[in-house]
């Protein structure tokens, strides 16, 4: 009998192991100044960019996780489609109907930005062996409530996570900027701006693609290819580069 066991045992340890190469929390605003067509573009938009050629093999590839967090004032977030592990094609279709089908929780609360930045430091500790840990804010206005989001980096510094943003620009407060000097944080983070709610579904794809695909996850850059020309830069990002227009 052991004759048949042993070999059995050895070679389910010689199996390799398909490691999470990334894990990726979507944050999504759902704040009181996003309303139900501007959730559903949202939604709708996340769900397009997943199926994304691009993003699919990238996820894929990688073996990643990724969850979707529901934001907006303090105490309400909520992590509402768990933690999917992607190993194949269909997965990525899976998880994007699952999102483009996401209920809406609130509607008329603040803009807690830090703690929908807590919230996603909470779902990662669940995912402690993933290579890579990405949280990606989307949102329509600066913080209002609750814990200030750069308060946040020694914790997001100690997990080995990168913060990246995309700012939906909706009136002058040049959120962009905001994200850039508040939000952003880590190895290669970046903001892309979206100029308003109808321009969010192409660029939420082109952020997917960047934070994904590998070549690019680790370039320090930032984006304000989105801007009107006479958009000046935070004075802090005048060494950045636009590598993946």
């Amino acid at each position: 009998m052991f004759r048949f066991v042993i070999p059995a045992l050895l070679a389910a340890f010689a199996t390799p192991v398909q490691a999470c190469g990334l894990a990726l929390v979507l944050a999504v605003d759902v704040s009181g100044s996003v309303d139900p067509d501007e959730y559903r573009i949202q939604m709708q938009g996340l769900a397009a960019a997943l199926r994304d050629g691009t993003v699919v093999d990238a996820l894929t590839e990688q073996q990643a996780m990724l969850t979707l967090i529901q934001w907006t004032g303090s105490s309400r977030q909520r992590q509402t489609i768990p933690w999917t592990t992607i190993r194949s094609a269909s997965d990525v279709a899976d998880l994007a109907q699952a999102i483009s089908d996401d209920k809406r929780i609130w509607r008329n609360f603040s803009t807690a930005v830090g703690e929908a930045v807590l919230a996603a430091e909470k779902a990662l500790a669940a995912v402690p062996h993933c290579t890579r840990k990405i949280i990606d804010v989307s949102g329509d206005g600066i913080s209002n409530e609750g814990v200030a989001p750069d308060t946040r980096r020694a914790a997001l510094d100690s997990m080995g996570v990168t913060l990246n943003a995309l700012a939906i620009e909706t009136d002058e407060t040049d959120l962009t900027a905001w994200f850039f000097e508040n939000l952003i944080h880590g190895e290669g983070a970046f903001v892309i701006t979206a100029n308003g709610f109808t321009d969010y579904p192409e660029q939420i794809r082109r952020k997917l693609q960047r934070e994904t695909t590998r070549k690019l996850s680790f370039l320090r850059q930032c984006d304000h290819s989105r801007f009107p020309r006479d958009h000046k830069p935070p004075e802090n990002a005048k060494n950045c580069t636009n590598r993946a227009k």
